[in-house]
């Protein structure tokens, strides 16, 4: 797996975590990817086809073991970068329901960041989707 199909597994399974993928789901996906340098000047094709693998390796292997396979070949930086689109891609609905919340535990966990780095990460990303105007 390269970097390249790694932050998009990470992000994959984020939106698949609670087993389902929608088609609002995926467009949210594509537009998180499509406009960085990985994937920018990747083809519709190109892109269905690196969704097929992950999702190949997703049906074999779990969510957790996609990730598994997937956080191994991203440096610090995208492992952050990662986490951040997961959590924007888990609450962009503002309905987080028990398994994504502990996708994102477990992926914060997996990561390994320094001094509490990747729950500052999730928290921030919770209050930026968060509605407390409306409340």
């Amino acid at each position: 797996m390269t970097n390249r199909e790694a932050f998009a597994a990470v992000a994959l399974a984020a939106v698949a975590c609670d087993g389902t993928l929608g088609r609002e789901e995926a467009h949210a996906l594509r537009r998180q990817l499509e406009y960085r340098s990985l994937y920018r000047d990747s083809s519709e094709a190109e892109m269905g086809e690196l969704f097929d693998q992950l999702l190949t390796i997703m049906r074999g292997s779990g969510v957790e073991g996609l990730i598994d396979q997937a956080l191994p070949k991203l440096n610090i930086v995208q492992k952050e970068s990662a986490l951040a689109v997961a959590a924007h891609l888990v609450h962009a609905d503002r309905k987080v329901t028990g398994d994504e919340r502990d996708f994102l535990q477990h992926l914060a966990e997996s990561i390994n960041l320094p001094d509490g780095e990747a729950s500052m990460i999730v928290r921030a990303i919770e209050a930026l989707n968060r509605d407390s105007l409306g409340d």
